[in-house]
């Protein structure tokens, strides 16, 4: 019931379009006009204007014919840099990337696309269906801080597919981390590092030893990262300042915060032993979660990746998403393989089979009978 030639169009379109996070205003408008061809109502949030954005979170609800319960469909309207000037070239087998000068958007433009190819099917051939709720939402890429200006409470349905995971169609993920970035930032004391470097407390240095002592890369059932250094004027004065920022992420709360915390003392030690001071303070940026594999929403996903011969596999991710927030809303679900692979890279591609394989998948989860 898919039809190929049209989703196709339709994610070119969406790709070519430019879309950095906070700045998915375009997409939002071609969103809006999509949706309202389909005579789908919908509802922009403020969470723009409280991200610095120049777009919010994209809300929608479908009446449906069938008493069944609603399922929600979820879906990012930003791309990570390079995200301007993107170009959809589509290559001899059905291959689909960017002409290699900024990524293809697949992540996650072909979840908006084939959401809204499943749609566009129910409605020209007046298929009964369940209700369904729409989220798209804004500077996802940017930890998901788009979400978390939006109005959980209105949303009906418990079961959430959120199309946004790198990998063939017919896998999910039902398990992904709690994700916690620190920053810390070492006060040390300035010198002219010729005529009287003593006097100085080197920042860089503390900081340096810092990192030296601390393990990154994968830590047990742990990540940690430290992403960012900053410090330091010019070559011939002594730093009195320097700053780290890092992450950590773990399917486990209480080792991430237990990480955290060994992190945070090797920097003090460091900053004592150099002399210097340390400010550390942490953000919070989703918590984990993990979906059992008996809930209706794995089930579902399940009988209708075996219906269109799919695999039905369920992985765990270290990345995290939106559905990290509607977890912890009460709304549990997976994140759901759309067609895009290499993701966060100009080598980022789809394939025409592959989107077409995903859109038939939203189909067959919107027409379930459970």
């Amino acid at each position: 019931m898919i039809n190929k030639e049209r989703l196709l169009t339709l994610f070119a379109d969406l790709a070519e379009t430019d879309n950095p996070s906070r700045q998915e205003r375009e997409i939002c408008e071609k969103l809006k006009e999509k949706l309202k061809a389909l005579d789908i109502p919908y509802e922009e949030d403020d969470a723009g204007a409280k991200i610095g954005g120049n777009c919010g979170n994209l809300y929608a609800y479908v009446e449906g014919d069938l008493d069944l319960p609603p399922i929600l469909l979820s879906a990012h309207m930003d791309n990570v840099d390079p995200a301007c000037g993107k170009k959809a070239v589509f290559h001899p087998g059905g291959r689909i990337t960017s002409d290699g000068s900024t990524v293809l958007g697949a992540d996650d433009l072909s979840g908006i696309a084939i959401i809204l190819e499943a749609l566009t099917v129910l409605k020209e051939l007046q298929i009964p269906h369940r209700p369904i709720e729409l989220v798209f939402d804004v500077a996802e890429e940017a930890y998901c801080i788009g979400i978390q200006h939006f109005d959980f409470s209105r949303l009906r349905a418990r079961d959430v597919y959120v199309f946004d995971i790198d990998g063939p169609v017919g896998y999910a993920a039902s398990q992904a981390p709690t994700m916690i970035s620190f920053q810390a930032e070492f006060q040390g004391r300035g010198a002219h590092a010729a005529f009287a470097p003593e006097d100085g407390i080197h920042a860089i240095k503390a900081a340096a030893k810092a990192i030296t002592d601390i393990e990154c890369g994968r830590v047990g059932d742990t990540t940690v990262n430290i992403g960012i250094i900053n410090g330091g004027i010019a070559g011939n004065i002594v730093p009195e300042h320097c700053s780290l920022t890092g992450e950590v992420r773990s399917f486990s709360e209480e080792s991430a915060h237990r990480k955290l915390q060994e992190i945070e003392a090797k920097m003090r030690k460091a900053a004592e032993e150099a002399g210097a001071e340390l400010t550390f303070t942490i953000d919070i940026l989703c918590g984990a979660y993990q979906v059992d594999h008996t809930e209706p929403v794995v089930r579902r996903f399940q009988n209708a990746c075996a219906k269109l011969g799919l695999p039905g596999g369920l992985v765990s991710t270290y990345g995290g998403s939106v559905n990290n927030h509607f977890y912890h809303q009460g709304i549990h679900g997976l994140v759901v393989a759309p067609g895009m692979n290499c993701c966060h890279s100009k080598e980022e591609y789809t394939t025409a089979e592959e989107l077409e394989r995903a859109a038939d998948l939203v189909l067959e989860l919107i027409l379930a009978k459970e």
